[in-house]
């Protein structure tokens, strides 16, 4: 399987990274597949009876705001504080040999801190980086860079001011496209994925897709990789659960990202 992988490496043309949640777990970030997963991570939240995709929910920034700025407040804090794990140094270095461009689930902004141009990032559900006003009042897109949310661990709440839009002094929100997601701003992450798109276009012919860590569960990132392979069958699938290729159109990996990727670079460095 590494052999296959690795001569559809040799004769791309153009790389597509069509990265999951499993990218980010040799980071460390926590994985929030099922209940138990995402609970093991936040224990308070299994007193509250409280799932992934409860929290998940916009509706807890008007109803609860201490309570949504507690989870989204920690999992920037986490982020800001991860180290992307050596599998993203691959993919740097095999940018450097090709065009190579990301299209992403992930809010985590790992891409970006392993130093890859933002404008080559596409991140679908946009940005825990980024914020936007809970009210809708106009006031475009804006970094999160200074905003810093004290958090009480044993109850995972939010404490002390929370972070607020400039434009209208309202609550600010995540710029993330939630469960049942109605009010979020697609217009920092429309411009990438608009450029996603077109250069995928463009590159169709001679592109190989690696697909890292993206399962069934939400196929928004599956699909994109086999879309985008479809005219060269050239996908390789990192995914330790779920590494299935369909009709025999690339070729699957049960690997963890990290090992995958490292595993691909010694074997071309060997050739």
């Amino acid at each position: 399987m590494l052999d296959g992988a690795g001569t559809l490496l040799d004769g791309a043309g153009a790389l597509l990274v069509c990265a999951g949640a499993g990218m980010g777990v040799d980071s460390g970030l926590p994985d929030f597949r099922g209940p138990e997963g995402f609970w093991r991570a936040y224990p308070p939240y299994r007193a509250l009876g409280l799932s992934f995709e409860e929290l998940a929910d916009p509706v807890h920034f008007a109803d609860d705001p201490a309570l949504a700025w507690g989870f989204y407040g920690h999992r920037l804090s986490l982020y800001r504080a991860t180290t992307p794990h050596a599998g993203f140094a691959v993919l740097r270095r095999w940018a450097d040999r090709v065009p190579t461009r990301v299209f992403t689930s992930n809010v985590d902004g790992q891409f970006q801190k392993a130093g890859f141009d933002a404008e080559s990032v596409a991140e679908v559900h946009g940005s825990t980086h980024h914020l936007q006003c809970l009210a809708g009042c106009g006031e475009p897109v804006w970094p999160a860079d200074d905003v810093d949310v004290e958090i009480d661990p044993a109850t995972m709440r939010a404490v002390g001011p929370l972070p607020a839009c400039g434009g209208c002094g309202g609550l600010a929100r995540p710029n993330i496209l939630m469960f049942g997601d109605w009010s979020w701003d697609p217009s920092f992450a429309r411009p990438r994925l608009t450029a996603h798109a077109a250069w995928t276009r463009e590159h169709r012919g001679h592109l190989v897709v690696v697909e890292i860590g993206a399962g069934n569960a939400i196929p928004t990132v599956r699909r994109q990789a086999e879309l985008a392979s479809a005219a060269t069958g050239a996908l390789i699938r990192i995914n330790v659960r779920e590494p299935a290729v369909r009709h025999g159109r690339g070729v699957g990996l049960a690997l963890p990202a990290a090992d995958a990727l490292r595993a691909l670079e010694l074997g071309r460095e060997r050739q």
